[in-house]
Order: structure tokens, then C-alpha cells, then sequence
């Protein structure tokens, strides 16, 4: 990770209750300052260091503010007036996606600006196997404007219009990266990944933003490839999480077999002179990590593998956090593969015990017990808890009931699971936390 050349920090008035810092990052002696409006990001990617004013906003403390009462809610409201700074254990997700377009240079720029020491490009390929950020390879007709532009007639299944000109197949539309190139997938634009399936017209199909999600800040929706993305975190002073995407077409694609994307990926960060240390390659797909291990060992050492039910589950079973027969392969096991870092969805290492109390999981503690480092996914991807929270808080309804939980949640999986860093949706929840205690 590039240092910090001069760190300065200011803070807006108290009575806004918003504190800010800015540093100013460089990577080498010889560059040059510029500051990080997003116009100037997207039009000088190739440049560094970039000028990054860190503010927490105001969700943070909204979510503290709604906590039951308790030590670590007033451990936090005394963290206040604390000075933003970055921090890894602030993992972006895709950007800063619950406002803002995943995968964007403003979702990107958000996240950095919310103090995230790590930055997210789900990797996948166009149809002329360039690597580009979209969370999977058949995503274009949710999160871009493709289904409104000349490109959609390309579409692996394409919007298709009845007699009297309504669309007509709104649940089937799909629209892959691989289906057009990279020239085609420069001229999209981004959206908030959302879609309505029983629009009847292009425009009710695209406008289905969630309403607890906002289109405020979709105006821009800037794509961008794996080496944009590359040189953005690097002016933005921030490490780097490529997660390879399993594709949605049968490889080998043209000749590009698996091992080919594998390399790829590792070798575009080789090109752009990325320090290994600072790369946290992911996959779902075990044989993605162990790839890397045996054939990039300097970058396969800390490959995260990402788990949940759907492809850690033994056969016959469901899976159960807390009983090990229902695992396909332990934690240990897992170590005695090469895997030094795993990634479980954080209902898979909270439990809750029964009393409203969130409490490890039992794969939390045979992972610890095994030596694995852990990083969670993902947190402010569901609405208001109110209700439970959803899938990111499975078997933790009991414990789950307002949107001040999240701070517990966090709690718990910093200082019980001890996990290294959480993957969010808006890391400022999470850098708040982290610099409150320390992290």
C-alpha cells in the first residue's frame, strides 16, 4: 500500500456532528498531487496520488443512536468527535453500492472517501476476453443500461416486444459481459442493480430501485475495466480484493480456458506493479485458490476463499453453522490445502444464544482453531432490520430486531469471531467502528 506523504486533519463544525480528514497519498517520490473530485479520477486514472477527504456522514451515528442502550452504544457515541482516517478492516463492497451504482467510479471514489483500506472489482471478461468489474458475467441488464441501448439485440436473451410493442419477456432477459466487447461495454452506463419483471416497457424494467436505495446518485454510472480499476485504488492509496467471477458461459470460451482467466487476473496486477502484499484474490471456487497456490505462490499465500451454503454444504445435508457433519470441508482441512484466509458470510460465524445475545458460531471457533484468517461479507446489504435483517442474518432473528443491531453485529465479529476486516456496502459503518476501537 502506497504512504502517507502528509496526513492533515479538519473537522466540520461540532454542531453538524460530521468530522472529516484529508490526506494527501502518494505512491513514489515523483508524483503529483490532484485532488479527488470524480470527473478528474475518471479522466486522469493513469495518474497518482490523489487528495482524499475521509467523513464518516451521518449513518454511522444514526445507527448508534438507535441501539438499545448499553457499554458499547456509549463506548460509541464517545467516539464522535474522532477523526475519520482509513482503516482495513474497512473492505468496500463493490464501492459504496448502497447508494451509489456498483462497480463505478463514484461508488469506487465514495467508498475511499468513507475511510475503506480495501476496494472490491468482482473480475469476469467480455467477449473478447478483456477483465472488466461487474459483480457476475450475466449482470448487464440489472446493473447497466443495456437493455435501453443499440447493444441489447446482443444479449444472450434478448427483450423481446409483442404485437403491440410491450415487452414481453421481463423475467428472461440476460445480458452478459461476454457477449459483447470491450468497446461495446465501454459506451454502457451503470445503474443501481435492480429490475422489474413484469414491466411491460424498457423504462418500468430499468426504474426499480429499491426504495430503500436511491437512483440520487446513479447520474454518472462510469464502468470500468480490472486495469482502471487498478490504477484507481492505487491513486486512492487503497489495497486491492479481485474476486473471480465463475462465468456464466462454458469454458473453454473461444480457447480461454479457466486457467487462463486464473492467470490473467494475476498477471494484470504483475503488469501494473502491484505489490503481491497488498492483493487479496477471492473465489467461491476452491480450485481457483489452490491455482493460485501451486502457480502465483507470491500472491496465492493470501488468496481468500469465499464461503457459504452453496458451495460449502456436504452432500445430503443442510448446512448448520454450529454442526460440523453438515460442512463439506472442515476448517482444518481447508489449512491443510495451502488456504490461509477464508471469507464466510457473516451468518455463517455468528450464532445467537437463544437470549438475544450474538454469540461465535461454532465454524468461527474451528476456523480460529485452525490458524485461518477471517474476513466476512457483506454488511448494509439488506433494508432496515427491523423485520430480522434477512439472509445476511440467518438464525439471528432473535437478536436481529432494529438497525442499531448492525453495531452489535460488528461487535461481535470483530472482538468474539476476531475477524480481519468486513466487507460492507457502506464502509463508513464499518470505518466508524474500526476507528472507535482501535482497529
Amino acid at each position: 500500500m502506497s504512504g502517507l506523504s502528509r496526513f492533515c486533519l479538519t473537522a466540520l463544525s461540532a454542531s453538524l456532528f460530521v468530522s472529516v480528514a484529508y490526506a494527501e497519498l502518494s505512491l513514489d517520490n515523483n508524483t503529483r498531487i490532484v485532488t479527488s473530485t470524480s470527473s478528474q479520477l475518471q479522466s486522469t486514472a493513469d495518474q497518482s496520488p490523489a487528495k482524499i477527504g475521509y467523513s464518516y456522514g451521518s449513518r454511522p451515528q444514526y445507527l448508534i443512536d438507535d441501539m438499545d442502550d448499553s457499554p458499547l452504544k456509549r463506548e460509541l457515541q464517545a467516539c464522535e468527535g474522532q477523526m475519520p482516517k482509513k482503516t482495513d478492516f474497512s473492505i468496500a463492497h463493490r464501492g459504496a453500492p448502497l447508494q451509489y451504482s456498483e462497480h463505478t467510479v463514484d461508488s469506487y471514489v465514495a467508498s475511499a472517501r468513507m475511510g475503506a483500506g480495501i476496494l472490491e472489482c468482482d473480475v469476469t471478461f467480455t467477449k473478447d476476453r478483456e477483465l472488466v468489474c461487474r459483480h457476475a458475467q450475466n449482470d448487464l441488464h440489472t446493473t447497466t443500461n443495456i437493455v435501453a441501448s443499440n447493444l441489447a439485440n446482443q444479449c444472450t436473451t434478448a427483450p423481446k416486444f409483442n404485437s403491440n410493442g410491450n415487452l414481453s419477456n421481463a423475467k428472461d432477459i440476460e445480458c452478459r459481459t461476454s457477449d459483447i466487447t470491450l468497446n461495446d461495454y465501454r459506451t454502457l452506463k451503470g445503474k443501481m442493480d435492480a429490475y422489474n419483471d413484469k414491466a411491460t416497457n424498457v423504462d418500468d424494467y430499468m426504474n426499480a430501485t429499491a426504495n430503500w436505495r436511491t437512483d440520487l446518485y446513479s447520474q454518472n454510472g462510469k464502468l470500468m475495466t480490472l486495469k482502471e480499476h487498478i490504477a484507481l485504488a492505487e491513486r486512492l492509496g487503497m489495497k486491492h480484493t479481485p474476486e473471480l467471477k465463475a462465468p456464466s458461459v462454458d469454458m473453454p470460451f473461444i480457447g480461454y480456458s479457466q486457467d487462463d482467466y486464473r492467470q490473467q487476473l494475476i498477471d494484470t496486477y504483475r503488469q501494473a506493479g502491484v505489490n503481491p502484499a497488498n492483493v487479496y484474490a477471492q473465489s467461491f471456487d476452491l480450485d481457483d485458490v489452490r491455482y493460485w497456490l501451486k502457480n502465483t505462490p507470491d500472491f496465492g499465500k493470501q488468496a481468500v476463499y469465499l464461503i457459504d451454503d452453496s458451495n460449502e454444504t456436504a452432500n445430503g445435508k443442510t448446512f448448520d453453522k454450529n454442526d460440523p457433519t453438515t460442512w463439506k470441508h472442515s476448517p482444518a482441512e481447508l489449512k491443510r490445502m495451502g488456504v490461509n484466509i477464508i471469507a464466510p458470510a457473516t451468518w455463517l460465524l455468528v450464532s445467537s444464544d437463544g437470549n438475544g445475545n450474538l454469540i461465535p458460531s461454532e465454524y468461527a471457533k474451528k476456523a480460529n482453531s485452525a490458524g485461518l484468517g477471517i474476513i466476512t461479507w457483506s454488511l448494509e446489504r439488506s433494508g432496515p432490520l427491523a423485520n430480522g435483517g434477512g439472509w445476511y442474518y440467518t438464525g439471528l432473528e432473535d437478536a436481529i430486531n432494529n438497525d442499531g443491531d448492525m453495531m452489535n453485529y460488528i461487535d461481535v465479529l470483530a472482538q468474539d469471531v476476531g475477524v480481519m476486516g468486513i466487507f460492507s456496502d457502506w464502509p463508513a459503518t464499518v470505518t466508524y467502528y474500526a476507528n472507535c476501537k482501535g482497529l
